[in-house]
């Protein structure tokens, strides 16, 4: 019963000298004088690891013709269930995509789909400035994955490249 009251006692003559604003005021004075360490984000961009995981991309052969196969292996491994695939197939007997979507919302950048794939088909890029002002913006369909993989293919061999040495 003592120990209550004198923890009682001790609370309040704490939140009466206001012990955690003081001790606020002390770890933001000691900062205060310290050099900055802020960026000007356009102009001056930080350094991001070589295994950073942004925007996906599907890639091609070089001959054009589009690597998946519709395994479904990364919709199967997703986490979040960010990815929806549907499938046919050709003429020429082999399978291939018919809709390929990714929903950026949902997809937490894991980077399973990209260990997954079979033909190295579905890629993690190194964009991370993108941006939606709607939903739809987010929700990428093959043409748009094809699209990205299209235009930094070079930017992505570059980083398997780098890469190749992690694995």
């Amino acid at each position: 019963m003592i120990n209550r009251y004198i923890f009682v006692i001790k609370n309040f003559l704490k939140n009466l000298i206001l012990l955690d604003f003081i001790k606020g005021l002390i770890i933001t004075g000691k900062y205060f004088f310290k050099r900055k360490i802020t960026l000007k984000y356009p102009q001056e961009k930080t350094p991001y690891s070589p295994r950073f995981r942004g925007l996906h991309a599907l890639r091609r052969y070089p001959n054009g013709e589009e690597r998946c196969i519709a395994c479904k292996l990364c919709e199967s491994v997703c986490p979040a269930m960010a990815i929806n695939i549907e499938s046919e197939i050709r003429q020429d007997g082999t399978r291939r995509t018919k809709r390929y979507d990714i929903d950026l919302t949902k997809c937490i950048f894991c980077g399973l789909c990209e260990e997954s794939c079979p033909v190295d088909s579905i890629v993690e890029t190194h964009i991370y400035e993108y941006h939606g002002d709607k939903r739809d913006d987010l929700y990428l369909t093959k043409e748009k994955l094809l699209a990205i993989g299209d235009l930094y293919e070079n930017d992505i061999n570059q980083k398997k490249l780098e890469d190749s040495k992690y694995r």
